[in-house]
């Protein structure tokens, strides 16, 4: 027992909870200075919550806890110990910040553009969600639900996450006009692409899949001109059935020419697979690839 309460604590990153922290500070300010101050929705529990305040003047920074509790309950059991306690310290860093940001006397003079609204909600939201994703929290709510739902219908968290986003943001019709719910659209595609742009990182790498004749030749031009790493896999013809060996490797996006280059200067038929990488970890990409040095 002991063993595994120790276990636990070590798998806990200081650095995770100050990088939830900041992401849900971040994430808390859009809800508030253009969710809030520009009557845009939302959906999930953010959502509701934004409901409960329009309708019974309820502080988000209260209902986002008081709605998480049977979430919580019901999570505690099923979800593992790690993944409760970042969702738990995920949504009360929220609660909190929503508190605070609620209270500091910050005005944000855009005259109530929809517009500029909804672009900024999507990006303060998406950048600071994306944060807490990529280092392993949530913000609570419908998450618990989805991962349940996963486990036990076998379907998929996006499709219960989509299903009920629509519900809350057609709830939320309740206090909003139809043209604020046409700009908390525009809101929620800015926000997703936000998150998903900032759980990838700043770019996405490409792996290559290259079937050739010439696949020694081909393998050592990469590592001499471009100093990339490859890797042989074995692999057999369909039609032919003889044996080839396929080369792998993955550069960055900036390479991707010089390396298609590359290899058609060695084999003008070599069929080249491009695959887009959503992150890549290990040398050349997450720290620096050694240095050669030349004479001439």
């Amino acid at each position: 027992m002991a063993q595994n309460q120790s276990r636990f604590k070590l798998d806990i990153s200081l650095v995770d909870l100050l990088v939830i922290a900041a992401g849900t500070a971040i994430y808390s300010f859009g809800i508030v200075f253009f969710n809030i101050y520009n009557h845009l929705a939302d959906g999930g529990v953010t959502g509701i919550t934004l409901i409960l305040r329009a309708l019974f003047h309820i502080d988000p920074a209260y209902s986002t806890i008081l709605v998480n509790v049977p979430l919580f309950a019901i999570g505690y059991r099923y979800l593992g110990k790690k993944d409760m306690f970042y969702t738990l310290y995920g949504t009360i860093a929220l609660a909190i910040f929503l508190w605070i940001w609620q209270r500091v006397p910050i005005v944000i003079n855009i005259d109530h553009d929809l517009l500029l609204s909804a672009i900024g909600a999507g990006l303060f939201g998406g950048f600071g969600c994306g944060i807490v994703y990529r280092f392993g929290g949530t913000t609570g709510g419908v998450d618990i639900v989805a991962r349940l739902f996963e486990r036990f219908k076998g379907v998929q968290m996006g499709q219960t996450l989509l299903t009920i986003d629509v519900l809350v943001l057609l709830s939320s019709l309740i206090y909003l006009n139809v043209r604020q719910m046409a700009y908390t659209l525009i809101y929620v595609w800015i926000f997703s692409m936000i998150v998903n742009f900032t759980q990838r990182g700043a770019y996405t790498a490409r792996g290559i899949l290259i079937i050739s004749n010439e696949s020694e030749k081909i393998s050592n031009a990469i590592q001499d001109q471009l100093n990339r790493g490859v890797t042989f896999l074995n692999a057999e013809g369909g039609y032919s059935h003889r044996s080839k060996q396929i080369v792998y490797c993955v550069v960055s996006p900036s390479e991707l020419h010089t390396l298609k280059k590359l290899v058609e200067s060695i084999d003008e038929e070599a069929f080249i697979s491009i695959i887009e990488v959503n992150e890549a970890i290990g040398e050349g990409f997450t720290y620096k690839r050694p240095k050669r040095f030349k004479l001439l």
